[in-house]
């Protein structure tokens, strides 16, 4: 069967879950690039990256029997992929970064974070700030912002109270908006 892009997510998890490997096909194509980015946004290695996209859609196949629709199937795919990049993290020894010094003094210049954001005429620089922030406070962001996700979904994929999502999208842009600030001191 070919499948469209009409086909909603719960239909082809529905299809999936009966072992029909061309409804996977069509919903990995539908998803690999934003998982792709998530995942990148998470780890900052490409190569990890892309090999936990197939650990993640490996799951989301072996789990579409179970999906029960009190998420959208995209804030449930996320969760999928953030407990990969966990468990990849203490897979390695590492150590999820949460610490935040408050002691840091704020000296950006008074504007707002969209502002900045709209005078950033230069993608890289973006990246290159974003790359300058914790895991935690990429995460959030990408989340946020090229998700486009509320607090509430975010703290399912997260398994956080939606109070430390606030809290950590605050702190976060707090620190990007200082990463383009000193970005666009520099010459």
């Amino acid at each position: 069967m070919e499948y469209s892009i009409q086909d909603s997510d719960e239909q082809l998890l529905r299809t999936m879950a009966v072992g029909d490997t061309e409804a996977m096909t069509a919903f990995y194509r539908r998803h690999e690039a934003r998982v792709y980015r998530y995942l990148l946004s998470r780890l900052n290695d490409s190569f990890t990256a892309a090999d936990l996209l197939n650990e993640v859609m490996l799951e989301v196949w072996r789990s579409a029997a179970r999906f029960a629709g009190r998420a959208k199937v995209t804030t449930w795919m996320l969760g999928i992929a953030h407990n990969k990049v966990m468990t990849h993290w203490r897979k390695q020894g590492a150590r999820e970064f949460t610490d935040l010094d408050d002691n840091l003094t704020d000296d950006t210049p008074a504007a707002d974070l969209e502002q900045v954001l709209a005078a950033v005429k230069d993608g890289q620089v973006l990246r290159a700030c974003m790359q300058t922030l914790s895991p935690p406070h990429r995460e959030i962001l990408h989340l946020v912002f090229f998700e486009e996700l509320d607090y509430a979904e975010i703290a399912s994929i997260l398994q956080i109270p939606e109070g430390t999502v606030k809290s950590r999208v605050y702190h976060a842009k707090n620190l990007l908006k200082k990463q383009l600030a000193r970005a666009m001191r520099s010459p």
